[in-house]
């Protein structure tokens, strides 16, 4: 592979609020009763996530559970994070509008047609020329099967290309008495990350890091475990107690596949961005691959601060462990994701 992420952005949804808020603000406005109110108690005010940001014009939209509204909500505010993520990346790389020459977007939690990748070409102004690819469908898993889209469609001509994962799983909540749907509604939220991949040429002192390889696996036997169904016209989540199960055994195998490959040793990787979908899914990682204490911290930050934001949740780990550790050139970090399928990614890169 001939590329690397030359800077990376992140953007949240502007409305930050607490667990502790939320947990107030859905017991006073729906009657909560049984193993739901349990749910909601525990996991909002004793779980792991502290704060959460979501794209709401007033907190009442939360609640709002018509399509139509959905959907408008999605775009508004996809729209609105991705080009901040978008334009605080190609600031820090120092490129314009003029410097990018594909679009490559993801996200899972509203459908448009066009894709969001038409709505970024207006707001960023970007030529027409601009190569455009939309993926849909992959869940938390897709930044990094975005980022190696990104990599192998780099334009030669020394333009960039711009990875860009966006949800607003806000707008796929569904209120209900099921047990998936109270652990949902209190860990998922709203955020966007844009990375510049250009072709690498020599020792590029302005990259972050470049990118080596990429491993995947598809498990359709599982898809049940974690998909979002279609119920009464909007996106509804399934989410089963196997995931940390599943997810850990996934992670595992591409893990293996990928060191394998390249002859590396687990010892020989300096960090792990790890996708922070959830404390249970976390430790269970951090057991299956035998991972010494406090190598995810960084996930379990994010997740602290931002809850589970889906797909961009990896790329908030990647840009935190870049801004916080200072890795050394050579220093080499694992990307691992998972999401819908049940699918899971991994990418080696060397900062």
């Amino acid at each position: 592979m001939n590329a690397a992420i030359k800077s990376l952005a992140t953007a949240t949804g502007p409305k930050k609020i607490t667990q502790e808020r939320i947990y107030q603000f859905l017991s006073t406005r729906l009657e909560l009763k049984g193993e739901e109110e349990r749910l909601y108690e525990k996991i909002l005010l004793g779980g792991p996530i502290k704060t959460r940001h979501f794209g709401l014009d007033t907190d009442e939209h939360i609640l709002l559970q018509e399509q139509d509204q959905l959907i408008e909500r999605f775009l508004k505010y996809s729209r609105l994070i991705a080009t901040q993520a978008v334009r605080k990346a190609l600031t820090r790389a120092r490129l314009g509008a003029g410097d990018v020459g594909c679009l490559v977007i993801n996200t899972c939690t509203g459908y448009l047609c066009p894709g969001l990748s038409s709505y970024l070409v207006e707001d960023l102004c970007l030529d027409s020329s601009v190569k455009v690819v939309d993926i849909a469908g992959m869940g938390c898993g897709a930044a990094i099967p975005n980022l190696e889209c990104a990599a192998r469609m780099t334009p030669a001509d020394g333009r960039v290309a711009l990875s860009v994962a966006v949800e607003i799983c806000s707008a796929t909540i569904v209120m209900g008495p099921e047990p998936d749907l109270a652990v949902s509604n209190s860990i998922f939220a709203d955020g966007a990350s844009a990375a510049v991949v250009a072709r690498t040429r020599g020792n590029d002192p302005g990259r972050i890091a470049t990118l080596l390889d990429f491993e995947s696996l598809v498990l359709p036997k599982e898809r049940e475990h974690l998909r979002y169904r279609s119920v009464h016209g909007k996106l509804r989540n399934t989410l089963s107690r196997r995931v940390p199960v599943i997810a850990a055994r996934s992670c595992k195998e591409v893990v293996s596949r990928l060191l394998d490959r390249h002859k590396l040793d687990k010892r020989q990787i300096a960090f792990w961005a790890v996708h922070p979908g959830g404390s249970r899914v976390l430790e269970r990682i951090l057991k299956e691959l035998e991972l010494p204490a406090g190598t995810l911290d960084h996930s379990y930050r994010i997740l602290r601060d931002y809850g589970n934001m889906s797909s961009p949740s990896v790329m908030f780990v990647l840009e935190r462990i870049w801004q916080r550790n200072k890795p050394k050139r050579g220093q080499k970090c694992l990307l691992l994701s998972f999401g819908a399928g049940f699918t899971a990614f991994a990418a080696l890169a060397e900062f």
